[in-house]
């Protein structure tokens, strides 16, 4: 299922429409999830473990990681599963349930170091960092400019290299 939302988003496309492309009734996804936006929410938290996967196969200093991130991360595959997460990320910022529920662990799990990571990353850096990438993200899904959008992810990344 979550390939399929990948591929052609969950937007605003009903249920039944999302059962039928994968194989099922409407009333099962609503057995197993709840509600349609119970099921962003998984949609989302399942997208969010496999980029965590993707992260922890990372390697290198934290400059090379950020570029190899940006490079999975900005892939036009996963532009609608982008477009999911700010939005559900943004219903849960405003305390709206169930997307409250991926609060705080939507920013908590990406600034835990990597096995292997250095010990001593400085955590106000590493929040800085996961905030320069979900701004671009934003500005790439809101705009498409992924060159732009790269070349600013590029700079920052030199900006860290000179400062340590």
């Amino acid at each position: 299922m979550i390939d399929t939302c990948a591929e052609r988003g969950l937007g605003n496309r009903s249920l039944r429409d999302i059962a039928n492309e994968i194989g099922t009734s409407h009333r099962m996804l609503i057995h197993h999830f709840g509600s349609r936006d119970e099921l962003m929410v998984a949609v989302v938290q399942a997208v969010e473990a496999r980029q965590g996967e993707v992260a922890s196969t990372l390697s290198g200093p934290p400059a090379t990681r950020m570029n190899q991130m940006w490079d999975h991360l900005s892939d036009p595959s996963l532009r609608a599963m982008e477009r999911l997460f700010f939005e559900s990320y943004a219903r849960g910022a405003n305390g709206e349930a169930p997307f409250d529920q991926l609060h705080p662990g939507a920013v908590d799990v990406w600034l835990r170091a990597e096995p292997g990571a250095e010990a001593d990353v400085d955590p106000a850096l590493a929040r800085l960092a996961l905030a320069v990438i979900r701004g671009l993200l934003l500005d790439l899904v809101a705009t498409g400019a992924r060159a732009e959008t790269t070349a600013a992810l590029h700079h920052f990344v030199e900006l860290l290299h000179r400062s340590a």
